[in-house]
């Protein structure tokens, strides 16, 4: 029976339940004093002449038995009236039914003990990684760079003088946890021609937000609420950024949108200007974590720019943290040509220091023909080489975790299987965790093996 879960572990039912029983209990005695004992010594009496009157003899055990039954005959009752109660609250807000109450209360109280996990990147990548982490816990930050200058958000960015908020909406819609037409209307572009041709609902709906608030922060966690985000999403910084890469040839280009065009081996990104402050936030939620992720996404457009931000590798460094880099599956046509995952590994060291403790790459073969059709726009599969990697002081963890239809990506649910299976080992003996239900984690432990 679903009522049953209301007595699970982490539900915070029991203790008022129990709460209840003892002030049925203590009126049960204050109307005994008030009405006198003489009348529990009538009832005690009549049950000796009664146990007599049958056995022949007094039965003092009689009494007790008698006592016994009333007892769990209140408490019957009370468990009966409190299930009404439960019914008939349950009738107006949910009508269809109360396992859904309960399994949303039980979701949720779960999701509340999970651990604390930090994302940083941007792009599609991001948003694939948080709509499978949702599902495990609801202590998540996702934060974001700010340094897209292309499409609705560079347009946005260069009208508004505000950030760009593209990656910050698909962050937002990949952990709602609301209605799907919600959610299309956040990812809809407009069509046509004209000025709003192309723009995402979204991301002038944040911008609108933006402006009639006066904080960009601010215009997020209220726009999140709209879209009952289970955790937050933050930007890096505040301030519009320019990310500007070096080629191997010594060329410069500058803008992010413009980088992947040049068509050229990048040596080295930076990002201007380069004292622009970071959000106060994000870099709590680095410090406060358990697990700090790293992508998967772009490695010079979408990761580096958030860790090239002041203060952000050296909260990295100074977190107790584990730190996970999530390399791509498939290399990018003019950013990453040719990069094998010891490539991207040195690049993130090489850019910003030490700062990683663990690299997850993709164990499973990619299909002959999809890797084909990849092979024709110029990208092929990130070779790994396990002892290479290791030679940088970052541990390899290597698994199953891309999902092949028409695309090679990562699968959101084989990757946060993945990631938070490394979490919970990794971090279940700590200080942190102790803190943590017990129960809870057993339970997610127990679902990621089951799923496997």
């Amino acid at each position: 029976m679903h009522y049953l879960k209301w007595l699970y572990p982490g539900m915070k039912f029991k203790r008022w339940l129990l709460l209840f029983s003892i002030g049925v209990i203590a009126a049960s005695l204050g109307l005994a004093i008030v009405f006198n004992y003489k009348y529990i010594g009538v009832v005690e009496e009549t049950i000796f002449r009664l146990v007599y009157l049958t056995t022949g003899k007094y039965e003092y055990t009689a009494t007790f038995i008698a006592g016994m039954s009333v007892v769990m005959l209140g408490f019957l009752v009370m468990a009966f009236a409190t299930r009404q109660i439960i019914r008939s609250v349950v009738a107006v807000l949910f009508p269809e039914g109360s396992e859904k109450l309960v399994e949303l209360i039980f979701e949720k109280r779960k999701l509340n003990r999970g651990p604390c996990v930090t994302v940083i990147g941007g792009g599609t990548g991001l948003s694939v990684l948080l709509r499978g982490i949702k599902s495990v816990t609801s202590n998540i930050t996702a934060i974001v760079t700010v340094a897209d200058d292309g499409g609705s958000s560079g347009r946005i960015r260069q009208d508004l003088g505000m950030i760009p908020p593209g990656d910050l909406r698909s962050c937002m819609v990949a952990l709602a946890d609301t209605e799907p037409l919600m959610e299309k209307l956040f990812q809809h572009r407009f069509g046509g021609i004209g000025n709003l041709a192309g723009h995402s609902f979204g991301n002038l709906y944040i911008a609108a937000m933006t402006e009639i608030l006066g904080d960009v922060e601010l215009a997020l966690k209220e726009s999140s609420k709209v879209l009952a985000v289970r955790g937050q999403v933050l930007p890096s910084s505040i301030e519009t950024i320019r990310l500007v890469a070096t080629m191997e040839d010594g060329t410069v280009v500058e803008g992010e949108s413009q980088i992947p065009l040049a068509q050229k081996k990048i040596a080295k990104v930076a990002i201007e200007p380069k004292d622009v402050r970071p959000v106060a936030a994000a870099l709590d939620a680095i410090t406060d974590a358990d697990a700090v992720i790293l992508g998967p996404g772009s490695l010079y457009t979408s990761i580096l720019p958030n860790l090239l931000i002041p203060g952000m590798a050296d909260a990295l460094r100074n977190s107790e943290a584990v730190i996970i880099y999530v390399c791509n599956v498939m290399t990018q046509p003019g950013e990453t040509d040719d990069f094998t995952a010891y490539d991207h590994v040195k690049a993130v060291l090489d850019h910003v220091g030490p700062c990683i403790d663990y690299v997850v790459v993709n164990s499973q073969k990619v299909a002959e023909e999809l890797q084909s059709v990849y092979g024709q726009q110029g990208a092929s599969p990130v070779a790994v080489d396990i002892a290479a990697i290791e030679s940088l002081g970052v541990k390899v963890v290597p698994a199953n975790i891309i999902s092949e239809t028409n695309f090679v990506r990562h699968d959101p649910v084989k990757l946060s299987r993945t990631i938070m299976s490394m979490v919970y080992k990794l971090k279940a003996n700590s200080e942190r965790m102790k803190l943590l239900d017990y129960y809870l984690i057993g339970e997610h432990l127990k679902e990621l093996k089951d799923e496997k």
